[in-house]
């Protein structure tokens, strides 16, 4: 009997994976289906406070440990801050002007932003194959985002002046932008975090914190949030908060604890594929040409930063860096950094 249950556990094993990022994809469809009959801000907050308390409650099952002191909950507010009311805000504020397909490609640029990021604040090594998928990133980017026209201006040096900026700013996939970039700020800080509380903990919290400004801005900012929805809709919000939040973050988080980091950062392309097709299906989404190949080029440039030490040690023949020893220089560095920031505190 027991073959056969390791046999079933590593079928499994690759259904597994792929969910965190079928369940995201799928979310952002079922979000944009909902979309038109509610507010953002109260779709943002009723998708993270729920998924918040059933995070927390599944890790007090389980035994994780609560926060401790005053640096652990500063850690968790501006993660909340960040990766919960800026991110989602701006998310669901872009649903209601792009589609879900689009929108999940621009988010999931945000790899593009870490790694500028992380060579910034803690010296990695971009290198020659990232900074093409950096190039290839920004020409994806601006097909998906930019019109027609104005790309024609540019390629032609012929701009006139006659767009307006505040209006091109206001296009959804920009919105997605900001979202993008509110994530990759959460993803650098969770090194940072994990020194202080456990991070299914912090995920849990994170939620509810971030979701508290998104509710009090609908309560005052928005009307008639839930008066035009359905029963289907409700099923669509229900499955955003449980499967896209609450199910796929523990599955991320197991996955990530487990060591499987490069094949969860290889699949991060899985998300916009999802969206796009079901997007595609139950909503009718289409692209144009010039929007499809911003897609691949997006796609292949989030490819090329995830794997750029892997590729380059194909090109070149040099081995790749253990990632233990990455993770020990991360840690090293956010140590000191860290170090820096309570010499400063206890100064004041």
């Amino acid at each position: 009997m027991q073959p056969k249950q390791s046999s079933l556990s590593f079928s499994l094993t690759p259904i597994l994976l792929v969910a965190p990022f079928f369940l995201w994809g799928t979310a952002m469809v079922a979000m944009k289906g909902v979309m038109p009959h509610t507010t953002p801000l109260f779709m943002a907050g009723i998708r993270l406070i729920p998924a918040g308390i059933l995070v927390l409650i599944v890790a007090a099952a389980i035994g994780r440990q609560q926060p401790q002191g005053w640096q652990a909950w500063a850690w968790i507010s501006l993660f909340a801050l960040v990766d919960g009311t800026l991110f989602q805000g701006f998310l669901a504020a872009g649903l209601v002007r792009t589609t879900a397909g689009l929108g999940s490609v621009m988010i999931d640029s945000q790899p593009l932003a870490v790694a500028v990021l992380s060579a910034w604040l803690f010296k990695e090594q971009i290198g020659a194959i990232g900074i093409c998928g950096l190039v290839l990133g920004v020409l994806g980017i601006s097909c998906i985002g930019l019109p027609v026209e104005f790309l024609g201006q540019i390629a032609t040096h012929s701009l006139t002046g006659q767009f307006d900026l505040a209006a091109l700013l206001d296009r959804g996939e920009w919105l997605m932008l900001l979202a993008a970039l509110s994530m990759a700020v959460g993803t650098i800080l969770i090194p940072f975090i994990t020194k202080y509380v456990d991070p299914v903990i912090a995920t849990g919290w994170h939620m509810i914190i971030g979701g508290i400004p998104l509710a009090i801005g609908s309560f005052y900012l928005e009307s008639n949030q839930w008066t035009a929805l359905a029963t289907n809709d409700w099923l669509a919000v229900a499955y955003s908060t449980i499967f896209g939040s609450a199910i796929a973050y523990g599955l991320f988080f197991y996955f990530a604890a487990q060591g499987n980091l490069t094949s969860l950062s290889s699949l991060t392309f899985l998300t916009p594929v999802f969206a796009l097709l079901f997007g595609n299906l139950f909503l009718g989404e289409t692209l144009d040409l010039l929007q499809w190949c911003g897609v691949c080029l997006t796609l292949v440039s989030i490819l090329l930063i995830n794997q750029r030490d892997y590729i380059w040690s194909l090109l070149t023949g040099v081995p790749q860096l253990d990632p233990s020893l990455e993770s020990a220089e991360l840690s090293q560095s956010v140590a000191s950094t860290t170090q820096t920031i309570q010499a400063y505190t206890s100064e004041e």
